[in-house]
């Protein structure tokens, strides 16, 4: 049956992601999840769903969520597509604006979806490295005819830096294509780039509720771009994909800013306390402003810790990269969690 698929399909690896282990007893710090559960009134939501809302189809385009978001955004909801976590919306926005003659730049290293979804569209790639210190190359700020779509990962995975404003809007600038900001780790950092969507016309900016809301089982995210951008990619999404559980779930947890502050205040204060304590041991660690850290240790293969930890029922995040070696990144947890995962990462050096 293999032979059925299209070629460029049958040479391609699927996105990967983090181990989910179907027995209990791990510390998981690989999937960059919130340790600490979403607001109670996601659960009253959830519940007040009468068995009616159940058997019907949910709204097409979200609009209880998209009217709390255009509330707290300061914006009118025609500014905001929903999908089922953001990897749906990576998916809209690629099969909107990306084709085989098209090109998808992104930087490397990065969300490793980005070329998986380039892969699928048959679309050409362009993965262009960062920096060793990971600032920006001035190769991708270089236009071509044949660019079609740039992803931009702020905060960035795996190192979990953020770039600053003006980085972002040389890249909106200098590329007159539409322009991706990813910012799915976004709530953990120090600013960001929402404002900025009403000066460029080729910016999405794309959010998930997987994070800082502690939704990532619901499956909710949400883009922001100019009207006439939303109403394009309206025309490619599923007709309902989001459906009436996450579409109440993730209204009620917008509507709970301070309990998403609150839990954000406290895994960015493990976040310090972690990265302090692991610089001791030898790691090298960028600065982070996500929910994650990444931890490499100089000239030396980290795998084996990995799989140390992962013995210890503690599971990070091991990852390779080509001509940059591999790391560990680590998703904060509580300050329990974190206090069994240093003990365990000091027995182990």
């Amino acid at each position: 049956m293999s032979d059925y698929f299209l070629p460029h399909l049958q040479q391609l690896q699927g996105y990967t992601p983090g181990e989910q282990p179907s027995e209990g007893g791990y510390i998981k710090l690989n999937t960059n999840e919130n340790p600490y559960p979403p607001s109670p009134r996601v659960l009253e939501a959830i519940q007040q769903t009468t068995q009616d809302q159940i058997g019907r189809y949910p709204e097409p385009l979200a609009d209880r969520f998209r009217n709390q978001a255009a509330s707290i955004l300061n914006l009118s909801p025609e500014w905001i597509m929903t999908g089922n976590g953001c990897d749906d919306l990576l998916t809209i926005i690629t099969r909107s604006f990306a084709d085989s003659g098209k090109t998808i730049r992104f930087p490397y290293p990065g969300y490793i979806l980005y070329e998986t979804l380039t892969k699928i569209q048959n679309a050409k790639q362009e993965a262009i490295p960062f920096l060793k210190d990971w600032s920006l190359n001035e190769r991708f700020l270089k236009y071509s005819s044949e660019l079609g779509l740039v992803f931009f990962a702020n905060p960035n995975s795996p190192s979990g830096i953020l770039y600053p404003k003006a980085v972002i809007s040389q890249i909106i600038e200098q590329l007159s294509v539409p322009v991706v900001i990813d910012e799915a780790y976004v709530d953990f950092a120090n600013t960001n780039c929402m404002d900025l969507v009403h000066k460029h016309p080729n910016l999405i900016v794309t959010r998930t509720l997987s994070k800082s809301y502690s939704l990532a089982g619901l499956r909710f995210g949400y883009a922001v771009a100019q009207p006439e951008v939303i109403r394009g990619m309206q025309k490619v999404k599923d007709s309902y994909n989001c459906d009436i559980l996450s579409i109440v779930g993730a209204s009620a947890a917008f509507e709970d800013q301070q309990w998403m502050v609150d839990n954000v205040k406290k895994i960015c204060q493990t976040r310090e306390h972690l990265i302090a304590e692991v610089r001791k041991l030898g790691f090298q660690i960028p600065l982070s402003q996500a929910n994650f850290i990444w931890c490499t240790l100089d000239g030396k293969p980290t795998k084996q810790i990995y799989e140390q930890l992962r013995s210890n029922k503690i599971l990070v995040r091991y990852l390779q990269y080509k001509g940059w070696g591999d790391g560990l990144r680590i998703s904060v947890g509580t300050d329990e969690e974190i206090e069994q995962l240093l003990d365990s990462l000091r027995s182990i050096s």
